[in-house]
């Protein structure tokens, strides 16, 4: 345990305990494509106790999906399990890692439980929380290891467009450090989400999973994208970890995967209609300041006000819900979600704002 951090991530273990809610704003996905409407048996689900060796179908299914050899495609149980996987391979305890500010937790908690010497850099609110690759060079050292990144921006929502990535890859390449890249909301962006930054360079490794863009949370069919010999180490560290994924849902992501244009096609609509009512939402308050969303699936506004009296009171008055910004290191901000059914997403935000009129 020597120079390890916390061997948890509060903010998940904060997310999981929350009472339910009708209108729930803090969630973070769309609403959950049902299985059954999948053409699917019991025989697709074949369950015979072996453990499949990195299974082919379903690295090969990813590896279409984002363009890549099959060889680079490393499966993992979400997002999640893909990041630490990643970071494991790529930084040992004593390592300057830089991670953005604000941050999504638990990448955090991961950087700090492997041992890494955590440097941030800022994303600021009044530039949109754009990544700014000035702010990496400045936190950027001859020690520099890893360089942490979400794209779509993990809370807010921003999209890191190429050139920028290019010019964070030239400045990881020129301390001899790597970016990782979670890309678990890109898709978000539907005809307007680039690919992903592993076509950018070796310098780059990449995350993603089927969860929030499509409703497949239950699957945890996640994955990393790296060059072959880093691919090989993270599979090797996987089999330390968990020796094989479920079969079950390695046959299910490969049937999702085949199927995904016709998920995804039930979803950016209805993102599309639910971010309006957000961004009307945001340009009638004078309370709140945000940057209207332009894709994604979450918003981080800053609040004039209390942000724990305001979530204490959605709960105990209005049956919603939202996330406290001190769970990413801003007290004065809170986050949304607008992944859910849009009557749901109208009256949760007509919630928050008659809670907000209560605590001017």
């Amino acid at each position: 345990m020597s120079g390890r951090g916390a061997m948890r991530s509060d903010y998940m273990h904060w997310a999981k305990n929350q009472p339910p809610v009708r209108f729930h704003l803090a969630s973070s996905e769309v609403a959950h494509f049902a299985l059954d409407r999948l053409p699917i048996s019991i025989a697709d689900l074949e369950l015979d106790g072996a453990s499949y060796h990195r299974y082919a179908p379903l690295r090969e299914a990813i590896a279409r999906k984002e363009g890549a050899d099959a060889e680079c495609v490393v499966a993992a149980d979400g997002a999640s399990m893909a990041n630490f996987l990643a970071m494991a391979a790529l930084i040992a305890p004593g390592d300057q890692v830089l991670v953005e500010h604000p941050a999504y937790e638990p990448l955090l908690a991961a950087a700090r439980f492997l041992g890494a010497d955590v440097i941030r850099f800022r994303r600021r609110a009044e530039d949109g929380f754009a990544l700014d690759p000035e702010e990496v060079e400045r936190a950027l050292s001859p020690s520099t290891r890893l360089i942490v990144i979400t794209n779509l921006h993990n809370p807010s929502g921003a999209l890191a467009d190429e050139a920028a990535l290019r010019r964070v890859g030239a400045l990881a390449e020129r301390s001899g450090a790597r970016v990782l890249v979670d890309e678990v909301y890109l898709d978000s962006a539907f005809a307007e989400a680039p690919r992903s930054a592993f076509h950018l360079g070796g310098r780059f490794v990449c995350t993603s999973s089927l969860t929030k863009v499509y409703g497949l949370s239950g699957l945890r069919c996640g994955w990393i994208l790296a060059e072959p010999d880093l691919a090989e180490a993270m599979w090797r560290l996987n089999e330390l970890f968990g020796v094989a994924q479920a079969h079950p849902a390695e046959r299910l992501g490969c049937i999702a995967l085949a199927r995904l244009p016709e998920i995804a096609a039930e979803t950016a609509a209805p993102l599309a209609r639910n971010r309006a009512l957000a961004n009307a939402f945001f340009a009638g308050r004078d309370d709140i300041d945000c940057a209207p969303m332009t894709g994604g699936i979450t918003a981080f506004p800053r609040l004039r006000g209390d942000v724990d009296r305001l979530h204490a009171l959605l709960r105990e008055e209005y049956d919603t819900s939202i996330v406290p910004g001190r769970w990413f290191e801003a007290p004065d901000h809170f986050r949304i979600g607008v992944g859910g059914a849009s009557a749901m997403v109208e009256e949760g935000l007509n919630r928050l704002g008659a809670a907000l009129d209560v605590l001017r």
